[in-house]
């Protein structure tokens, strides 16, 4: 006998779940996970991080295809970068702020320019199309998010059901953040003390129930951390440090651009950085990658001489046609455009999007805007850094909630995001889920669910 395709295991699995959910076990579910998400701090600033009753679900074979093909994908914005530091006209092309340019050539004492990252990427199990739409390369968030939301979907009474069936396991993340961040510091001390940690971003972000979600993590896993604001920090020349002690190693979350706009280019923490007085993830140097134009670097045919022909193909399957909007001539599909005009004349098939901001600010979705706001968008767009970037198709998937105590599934549109370690390799995902077209929890238009493996017993 044949073995079933992924897609169709997939849809089994599925399938089983749902029918398994009555109300009875849905309202015990739904209990359940209300109370852990108080308990566990789930929430981001006051909304409750999950709305559903259902995981993140793949197969062994998708999760190891999808693995594959972001292998090449993943060395190539590594090669991109390289020719960025080497190479003043490449360098270019990613948009950087004067001061910014200055930033990326500090030395960071270790090997990689993201030793955390994320892509963000839709993926399709019934016919594996997967697109990546972006790099989060300077402060990936959601980690804790997702593992711990893990941990109480595996507690919940329908699962307890659903197991009988199916083994279930789920795809950790945070290991590889600490394996990360204690290779940085390792590389940049020559020391195997464990560092203590200040996890560094503004006293008022929602996403400070993540950071005591890390910082619980760490200490059972015996590294002292602390959370800081950019505000509470000193650095006298030799130590940066906060008002409880030494900082060794900061673990940015953090965005570059804000600290600078809040505190200057002369903030204690980037002059300790640049003086090598203490170890940053991620470091200055991340900030080309996780420009938005990283993408359009990738796909513009000036640079194809940059990557070799796996890397080619790779971004040619799995990166969309992306560029920076400027005046000139470029290629679609191996036709020669005036870049301007076909943007505007194109809108139901683009996108445009800043090339630095985060929580879906500023994008701009062409098939559901008149033609007048395109215009003044594409305006915008030439009078400062932005992409553009090809429409692609949407997943949707089936999801349940309880709704006045009955099961409602609903097809939601959904996400892909792995995380990366070192820039080399993926472990554990980010699944976003909305019923609007900006998949993006920090704008308000989805929640987040974590993400299984799915074999049958």
């Amino acid at each position: 006998m044949t073995a079933p395709s992924d897609a169709a295991t997939l849809r089994e699995a599925i399938d089983d779940y749902h029918a398994l959910l009555s109300n009875d076990i849905a309202g015990e579910s739904q209990a359940r996970l209300d109370a852990q998400l108080r308990e566990r701090g789930l929430f981001f600033g006051d909304r409750p991080l999950c709305t559903v009753l259902r995981p993140r679900f793949f197969t062994p074979g998708q999760h190891r295809g999808i693995r594959r093909r972001i292998a090449p994908l993943l060395a190539a914005f590594r090669r991109a970068h390289d020719a960025a530091i080497a190479t003043s006209a490449v360098l270019d092309q990613f948009r950087l702020a004067d001061w910014e340019r200055d930033l990326v050539h500090w030395k960071s004492g270790f090997r990689d320019p993201s030793p955390i990252s994320r892509l963000d990427a839709f993926y399709t199990p019934d016919d594996e199309e997967l697109w990546f739409t972006e790099y989060n390369a300077e402060v990936p968030a959601g980690a804790a998010y997702g593992d711990v939301l893990a941990e109480v979907f595996h507690s919940l009474p329908i699962m307890r059901e659903f197991v009988h069936r199916w083994h279930v396991h789920s795809l950790p993340a945070r290991p590889h953040t600490l394996h990360a961040l204690i290779d940085a510091w390792q590389q940049f001390s020559g020391s195997r003390v464990a560092p203590r940690i200040a996890i560094l971003d503004w006293r008022e972000v929602p996403t400070q129930s993540e950071f005591r979600l890390f910082q619980r993590y760490f200490a059972e896993h015996g590294v002292e951390s602390v959370i800081v604001d950019p505000a509470e920090v000193d650095y006298d020349g030799e130590r940066l440090s906060a008002s409880d002690g030494p900082i060794d190693l900061v673990y940015k979350r953090v965005l570059t651009t804000e600290l600078v706009e809040r505190g200057g280019i002369d903030h204690p923490v980037l002059r300790a950085v640049k003086d090598g007085a203490v170890c940053m993830v991620n470091p200055p140097a991340c900030k080309i990658l996780h420009k938005k134009a990283s993408l359009a670097v990738l796909h513009d045919e000036r640079n194809a001489s940059l990557f070799d022909a796996e890397e080619r193909q790779a971004i040619f399957e799995h990166v969309p046609w992306t560029r920076v909007v400027e005046e000139r001539r470029t290629t679609h599909r191996g036709r020669d455009i005036d870049l301007v005009e076909f943007i505007r004349a194109e809108r139901e098939r683009l996108v445009l999007k800043p090339n630095d901001d985060y929580g879906g600010k500023g994008i701009v979705l062409g098939w559901e805007t008149d033609a007048a706001a395109w215009d003044r968008a594409v305006a915008l767009a030439l009078a400062e850094p932005y992409i553009v970037q090809e429409r692609v198709r949407l997943p949707f998937e089936a999801y349940p909630s309880l709704v006045d105590g009955n099961v409602h599934v609903v097809d939601r549109m959904v996400d892909t995001a792995p995380y990366v370690a070192y820039g080399a390799f993926t472990e554990g995902y980010l699944s976003r889920l909305s019923t609007a077209s900006l998949l993006n929890v920090t704008a308000g238009g989805g929640s987040q669910t974590p993400t299984f493996i799915v074999e049958k017993r």
